[in-house]
């Protein structure tokens, strides 16, 4: 009973964690899109990659344990399992990598605006980086989505 309860909790976490990363990701986009600031439009972008990313920590490595714990050293060899390695992976990049760069680069433009600074062209990189891994993680939420069970 208690293995079931177990399972049926890596799939709410599995739910949550590849849908923030989908909604967040059109929240984004949305944001910039409406909002004529986009320095307002980019903390508050912000605030929701840096909640979904602790909900990726803190979802990837319950997933890899349960997965573990489940299937022992044959989880090594599901796509399943390398999928969730690979997002944390990406989630730990970008939370501890490249977000205190992006952070570091705004604070040196202070008081002005990052992208109308010495900065930009690095930020622009920074930032692609970013979006490139944060992409990435969204596709491979397919994999777990469709490897779950």
């Amino acid at each position: 009973m208690k293995n079931q309860w177990l399972d049926k909790l890596s799939l709410i976490l599995i739910t949550f964690w590849v849908g923030a990363l989908w909604t967040t990701g059109a929240v984004a986009y949305v944001l910039f899109q409406t909002l004529q600031d986009s320095q307002l439009a980019g903390q508050l972008a912000g605030k929701f990659f840096t909640y979904v990313s602790y909900l990726g920590l803190f979802s990837a490595f319950y997933l890899l344990i349960h997965r573990l714990l489940g299937y022992g050293t044959l989880a090594l060899k599901q796509s399943y399992f390398w999928a969730v390695f690979a997002m944390l992976l990406l989630v730990l990049a970008g939370h501890f990598g490249i977000q205190p760069i992006l952070a570091q680069l705004k604070v040196n433009a202070f008081p002005g605006d990052v992208m109308q600074s010495v900065f930009a062209n690095r930020f622009k990189t920074w930032h692609g980086v970013a979006s490139i891994a944060y992409v990435m993680q969204c596709l491979l939420g397919f994999v777990v989505v469709l490897r779950a069970r």
